[in-house]
């Protein structure tokens, strides 16, 4: 599994978390928002995570 240290993750339910290291195996990720004006940590959510169905 590749890991990019560039995005750290602590969501090991994520299909494309590094597992043995806080990290993400995807290049790049897509950051979303749930308002048009997100204005806190809570309005916006990684859009690439997909569950990691084991």
């Amino acid at each position: 599994m590749n890991i990019n240290k560039s995005i750290g993750c602590e969501v090991t339910t994520c299909k494309y978390h590094a597992k043995d290291q806080q990290y993400c195996s995807l290049d790049n990720i897509m950051v979303v928002q749930h308002h048009n004006n997100a204005q806190t940590v809570e309005a916006t959510d990684c859009g690439s995570f997909e569950n990691d169905n084991k």
